[in-house]
């Protein structure tokens, strides 16, 4: 049979709301304080990472990076491709040999009557062809190091957000045994007011099936936690950490500083993919500059000394082609098309610049009132509540159904409150990389 609380027990409830304020003796204030910084339930004794350290071991270890980056070897190698010059073509024959008539084959014959050339033959680029190869090929380097640059800003954000994500997770693992902890208290508390006959089975029931909702609220925090390091690893260069480690961090609110127009005027000085563009036309007009000079006829010259008949002589000879039909007309209009599409380019570039940096800026004041809404008490006022319903309901004060609710609000509040600071960590993050720089408030 279930017991009921006496009517009379609920004429404790002041009383015992006083107790429990006098017993927390708050000091005087006029605002809310801030929350502490949240802890994280770290690994003792692992090494961990800060993620200014995370950053820079991706930059050193990351195998995607690491692959981008030889495409500036590469494009190195072509410019000494490009600036080589033609080789020499050493030219040599034997004429009138007596090979069907080897009777007649002597010195006096190979000197008299046979002929031997041999000669050297040079290809004369004209139009500074070869300068051109190499003003284009450099200006292709120059383009693939914004590029790579630009890969590596991709990188610096994808690290610092799965490292904001594991500090949710060891967050919300921290939280979770915390909360299991205080809830196997009042499991402990429950338990002894049922054998003392103050509350019926059914409720003792309903708090240990609730045990089961903290229990898989750690389990799942667990989970988070391992995979979000497992993630940052590979982000990291896998090899370049071991299995054991952790971040170092306080995972704690920081206010945005700068307006607009400042974002976006540093934006359009930093974003490598804007200067990747940018770059992209300067290669443009230099590829157009080299097929106009390739459509300049290169001149062939060669010099032959010929022995025939007791004769020496040299020779001079030169080739060049009569550009009647061929002026390299195709490749010259494709490039100034090519121009064109840079160009465009560019100004795409330079307005998704500027798009990026807005929308993030957006993204990073919203996400800022929402984290500012809980710190100006709603997280104070949960935990008040919390303890508050805590306090009644050990003492008899207060029903197990607003406990198990106040206990809901309080732990809702303390999940959301946690993933709204993430969304605005993020937020920040997603801001650096727009504006194309970590130095930012």
């Amino acid at each position: 049979m279930r017991l009921q609380l006496p009517r009379c027990s609920f004429a404790l409830v002041p009383l015992l709301l006083f107790e429990f304020a006098t017993a927390q003796t708050p000091q005087p204030q006029t605002q809310p304080s801030p929350p502490q910084a949240i802890t994280l339930a770290q690994n003792p004794g692992a090494p961990t990472l800060s993620l200014d350290d995370a950053i820079q071991k991706a930059i050193e270890h990351n195998h995607s990076l690491l692959a981008a980056q030889t495409t500036i070897q590469q494009s190195q190698a072509e410019e000494t491709t490009a600036n080589l010059r033609p080789n020499p073509v050493l030219i040599g024959d034997a004429q009138f040999l007596p090979v069907f008539q080897p009777d007649q084959f002597s010195a006096d014959y190979l000197d008299n009557t046979a002929q031997f050339d041999l000669g050297v033959s040079y290809l004369f680029e004209r139009g500074k062809k070869r300068q051109h190869r190499l003003e284009a090929a450099k200006d292709v380097t120059a383009q693939t190091r914004w590029q790579v640059a630009d890969n590596e800003r991709t990188l610096t954000f994808n690290v610092a957000s799965q490292f904001i994500a594991v500090e949710l997770a060891e967050s919300t693992l921290d939280l979770a045994n915390q909360d299991l902890k205080s809830f196997q208290n009042t499991v402990d508390v429950t338990q002894e007011r049922y054998k003392a006959g103050d509350i019926g089975e059914d409720d003792l029931l309903k708090v240990k099936l609730q045990m089961l909702q903290f229990q898989m609220d750690v389990s799942q925090a667990e989970l988070a936690r391992t995979q979000g390091l497992s993630d940052l690893r590979q982000l990291l260069g896998y090899e370049s950490v071991g299995p054991d480690y952790d971040v170092a961090s306080s995972f704690n609110y920081q206010p945005m500083k700068g307006s607009l127009d400042d974002f976006q005027a540093k934006a359009l000085e930093n974003r490598p993919d804007l200067r990747a563009a940018q770059q992209g036309l300067t290669a443009a007009n230099s590829q157009h500059a080299l097929q106009k000079a390739i459509g300049k006829r290169d001149v062939t010259g060669q010099i032959n000394y010929t022995h025939i008949a007791d004769l020496n002589q040299i020779s001079l000879f030169g080739q060049v082609q009569i550009p009647v039909f061929d002026r390299n007309q195709g490749e010259i209009a494709r490039t100034a098309f090519a121009i064109t599409q840079a160009e465009e380019q560019e100004k795409s570039a330079n307005g998704q610049v500027l798009t990026d940096v807005r929308d993030a800026y957006e993204s990073a004041r919203a996400n800022d009132q929402i984290v500012t809404l809980y710190r100006s008490g709603y997280l104070d006022q949960a935990e008040q509540s919390r303890d508050i319903a805590d306090f009644a309901y050990r003492h008899g004060a207060a029903s197990l159904l607003d406990y198990l609710d106040a206990e809901r609000t309080y732990r809702t509040t303390q999940l959301g409150y946690r993933q709204a600071l993430s969304s605005y960590l993020v937020a920040l993050e997603q801001l650096r990389e727009a504006v194309g720089t970590r130095s930012i408030p």
